[in-house]
């Protein structure tokens, strides 16, 4: 028997982007100058039209001057990570 991971939540990883974003008042051009990545691409990441890549979101990551993991966690955020348990 073949056991899938759970699907993981992009819906809140868009919604963490967009609450980064208002938090510092950012707009999407002011975000696209910081990050380097185009202007349709965040909005179609915070409108969960696109995931986006590994090295999008490590550039997202830099822009916040937040760890990665601050954004991607929230893949997480209906089920359980990975890892050790009780870690």
């Amino acid at each position: 028997m073949t056991i899938l991971p759970p699907d993981p939540d992009r819906d809140a990883l868009r919604v963490t982007l967009a609450r980064l974003r208002n938090a510092r008042r950012w707009t999407f051009d002011e975000l696209a100058s910081r990050s380097g990545l185009a202007r349709r691409t965040l909005i179609d990441l915070e409108h969960g039209r696109a995931a986006g890549t590994v090295t999008t979101w490590h550039a997202l990551a830099h822009a916040f001057d937040v760890p990665i993991e601050q954004l991607l966690g929230s893949l997480c955020d209906d089920h359980t990570p990975p890892g050790p348990k009780g870690a």
